[in-house]
């Protein structure tokens, strides 16, 4: 195994919304035998309401800062030697603080998805705030392909298998 991910087992899946992060994360930890969390999942939970529902009420700019204090508190137990594949939400990965946070702390694998097959997945979702308009859905597509580039990982998460995907993940030379 890695040594970086010896001295803190932290993988972060990244990638856009319906790409499978929290599916693919799920089974890769159980296949690991790792702590699987979402950080979308512990927002809702701290906040007692819906990612939709903090945008629409609060912001995005809100649900950013909640995003980084939940990143920082899982960061910290990955610090502590507690093995986790975190789920980060789609637009993580495009904020500076938080891949400061991560990039220290584990390993990112940016799960790679076409965008015909994330609209397919997600469609119009009105439980997820930014793909309630097409365009604008597909703009923010394209314009976060470069941070999702800066993973140390790429794997190709178009597969209908997530079993497949996490094969591709356990065949990554970090694991070797």
């Amino acid at each position: 195994m890695n040594e970086k991910l010896k001295r803190t087992p932290g993988l972060y899946l990244l990638g856009f919304m319906g790409s499978g992060k929290t599916t693919i994360g799920k089974l890769l930890a159980d296949r690991l035998g790792w702590n699987f969390v979402d950080i979308d999942e512990d927002i809702e939970a701290s906040q007692h309401c819906s990612i939709s529902e903090i945008f629409d009420t609060l912001g995005e700019e809100a649900f950013r800062r909640m995003e980084n204090e939940m990143i920082r508190q899982r960061v910290r137990a990955v610090a502590c030697g507690r093995p986790t594949v975190v789920a980060l939400g789609g637009g993580a990965a495009a904020q500076p603080a938080n891949v400061e946070l991560i990039e220290d702390h584990g390993v990112t694998i940016w799960l790679d998805c076409p965008f015909e097959t994330v609209v397919q997945r997600v469609g119009q979702d009105s439980n997820r705030p930014l793909a309630r308009d097409l365009k604008r859905f597909e703009e923010l597509f394209h314009t976060r392909q470069q941070a999702y580039g800066r993973a140390q990982f790429r794997v190709e998460a178009e597969a209908d298998s997530p079993d497949a995907v996490v094969e591709a993940i356990l065949n990554l030379p970090l694991f070797a």
